[in-house]
């Protein structure tokens, strides 16, 4: 012992002071790991239309390194799901276009809530299931006429299990759902529309649920580039626009569409009901016809919205609420179909390498998962265990 050392302050750990440390850690770690789904407020729509996308369990530590907290998905798939177990990441899950009218017999609504939502609560946060996307674009009268029946029957599912309240029911539209949106406070739904957007608000309004738009101020700005001007649409300086009837301003487009969804829901009797935006983003690339498809653009559009995010701004008409957005989309999807900038509305590449520059540092796990990631916990645990020992020591 050295001289004026008292006994004790310096003696080693005992072994089961070592093995007390070791767990702790791992806690430390596990809980660390959960903590970082609680990060940015920002959604990610997580498309899987392509054939060389990483595996779920790679993109569960790619979102989580970015901090990401909810994600959304077109359908309900078991091993995306299983992949963020206990990560504290929320899931928006999908019925597609396809499977909406079978889903208007109540035994099947509970069927499909019983095999690809109970399983997996609570340890995936499964918040919401959409039952189909932008059904009121086609011309699928039938679709169209299942739609609200088959929403009540997966909601009774969610009443039966006890999930009311933890689980909405809802269904996303695409903004051309309305006849009209400028001035905002002039927005209506399209005529053709009101017979089923009616009733559909009367049971969100009931059900709690929110009001989903895929808004894209680019389709407007590709329609018309010589009108539309690109400040506008890009959330940068601008004089703004200012609506004659409520004297709001507005600086960029898509404040001015979600006040224009709320001004129609408002024309039919609902201020009950809150609109999100299940779809937003900007193409990177696209075929000569499509004006403004750029990594610049879309690389200003998408952190411009980050910004207004963080900073919890409403719009004009809700000051006091912050937009609940979903940027899409988390990659490119090389199989989707259309124009080019169909397949280049991701934030990355499948090979987690970012398509431009927007601030979001993210790092995607090696292919051997398994083995990456016992290291990530034994690093962690050595840190943690380096850093409790020095301060009992």
């Amino acid at each position: 012992m050295a001289a004026g050392e008292q006994p004790g302050t310096g003696s080693p750990p005992q072994p089961s002071t070592r093995l007390f440390l070791l767990v702790l850690a791992v806690i430390l770690t596990d809980q660390v790991l959960a903590a970082s789904a609680q990060g940015m407020s920002i959604g990610i729509n997580y498309g899987q239309i392509a054939d060389n996308l990483p595996s779920p369990t790679r993109v569960s530590g790619l979102l989580r390194s970015m901090q990401i907290s909810k994600v959304k998905l077109y359908d309900a798939d078991q091993n995306v799901l299983s992949a963020f177990l206990d990560t504290g990441v929320e899931f928006v899950v999908g019925i597609g276009n396809e499977n909406v009218s079978a889903m208007v017999d109540p035994a099947a609504a509970q069927a499909w809530v019983q095999q690809h939502v109970r399983p997996y609560l609570p340890s995936a946060r499964i918040t919401c299931i959409t039952v189909g996307n932008e059904v009121f674009k086609g011309n699928d009268t039938a679709l169209k006429a299942n739609l609200l029946p088959a929403m009540q029957s997966v909601y009774n599912a969610v009443v039966a299990l006890g999930l009311q309240g933890q689980v909405n029911v809802t269904t996303a539209h695409s903004l051309d759902i309305m006849g009209s949106s400028y001035p905002p406070s002039a927005g209506a739904f399209r005529p053709d529309a009101v017979p089923y957007i009616q009733p559909l608000l009367n049971f969100l309004s009931m059900a709690g649920s929110p009001f989903l738009i895929n808004c894209y101020p680019y389709f407007a700005y590709k329609a018309d580039p010589g009108s539309v001007p690109l400040e506008y649409v890009l959330f940068q300086p601008n004089a703004g626009v200012t609506d004659p009837n409520t004297k709001l301003n507005y600086d960029n487009m898509l404040y001015a569409q979600i006040d224009s969804v709320y001004a129609a829901m408002q024309a039919l009797g609902h201020t009950d009901v809150d609109v999100k935006i299940s779809e937003t983003g900007w193409p990177s690339r696209g075929d000569p016809d499509e004006a403004g498809a750029t990594p610049e653009y879309a690389g200003i559009y998408i952190g411009n919205l980050l910004r207004r995010i963080e900073m919890k701004q409403g719009t004009p008409l809700r000051p006091s609420s912050p937009i609940d957005v979903y940027v899409f989309a988390l990659f490119n999807e090389n199989l989707k179909p259309g124009p080019a900038s169909e397949r280049n509305y991701g934030l990355f590449y499948p090979d987690g390498t970012p398509v431009y520059d927007v601030g979001l540092r993210g790092y995607l796990p090696p292919m051997d998962e398994s083995k990456s990631a016992r290291k990530a916990v034994s690093l962690l645990a050595l840190i943690a265990i380096a850093s409790i020992t020095l301060i009992l020591s």
